[in-house]
């Protein structure tokens, strides 16, 4: 007979279709509380567990020094359990009702400057043999698509449609969306491609970017990347995929883009996610504000 923990993981799986990483994530959440809950209450299932154990481990993991964002993460696979053990009828009260989430502080994500970019790009350079073109092609178009990281790892040998200079993505929850891609990297597809084809053994036959061993990329070695490359630019703390997707967002608001194209173009299901990158724009909005207003004239 199916658990409900086991019936949470596919319903996650399956009908919510989250990717592996946030499936792993949610459900370790679930072992994690599980395992406090046998070792300080001696309750095996969590299923009946009220809101004091659940702040116990609240306090047990705050005085563990985990962050409060981490916290609040796992309080959100406890609340996902919970609220769908509600929805099949394993509960009658859902026991995360009125949590409330622990203070975070505001992080402003800083971008990468339209220099740091150009002064990258001339490093790189004409870039010569499988790997140098894969990493230029890489960094390229993390920042002219804004794609995600697990997206780029993701992409399809036949979601790349060079001649109607498009990609195909599948994006969070499975959603695809077509992205366009600048001449300059169609280019660089084409380039990529020749090269690819001196890999001896590709095992990924399906996936675009691969190693020279012939294996789909992971995450580490993306973010390895990415960070590696700009070390050599910039001075920022964070040197991430993320913050090269966060660039590419920012730098078209800069430039006049519209908050809603923005949106369509990284794949967001709300404007409100989008929203946070205008705060980055506000230097280039202060310029417009002072060149435009008759009182400054």
């Amino acid at each position: 007979m199916k658990t409900n923990k086991q019936a949470f993981q596919e319903y996650l799986q399956l009908e919510k279709k989250y990717s592996p990483h946030t499936l792993n994530a949610y459900m370790n959440d679930i072992v994690s509380f599980e395992s406090f809950n046998k070792l300080h209450f001696e309750q095996e299932n969590i299923d009946q567990a009220n809101y004091s154990q659940i702040r116990s481990w609240i306090v047990s993991l705050v005085d563990s020094n985990v962050s409060n964002v981490s916290v609040n993460r796992k309080m959100a696979s406890l609340k996902a359990f919970y609220k769908f053990l509600l929805k099949i009828k394993q509960i009658e009260v859902n026991p995360m009702l009125k949590h409330k989430a622990l203070r975070t502080p505001k992080t402003i994500q800083i971008p990468f400057s339209e220099k740091e970019l150009i002064d990258l790009m001339s490093q790189m350079g004409n870039s010569v043999g499988f790997e140098e073109v894969r990493n230029k092609l890489i960094v390229d178009l993390f920042y002219t698509t804004g794609i995600r990281r697990a997206e780029l790892i993701g992409l399809q040998v036949n979601n790349v449609d060079s001649s109607a200079c498009t990609i195909k993505v599948l994006g969070k929850r499975n959603k695809e969306r077509i992205i366009p891609v600048l001449p300059v990297i169609t280019e660089q597809f084409l380039l990529y491609v020749k090269e690819r084809e001196s890999v001896e053994n590709i095992i990924d036959k399906d996936y675009f970017f691969i190693t020279k061993k012939g294996l789909k990329l992971n995450e580490t070695f993306v973010y390895r990347l990415i960070n590696s490359y700009f070390s050599k630019v910039s001075e920022k703390v964070k040197k991430s995929p993320h913050v090269l997707r966060h660039t590419f967002a920012t730098h078209l608001l800069n430039n006049g883009a519209d908050l809603n194209s923005v949106k369509e173009l990284l794949g967001h299901s709300s404007l409100a996610s989008t929203q946070v990158y205008t705060h980055s724009s506000l230097t280039a909005l202060k310029k417009v504000y002072a060149d435009a207003h008759p009182r400054n004239k």
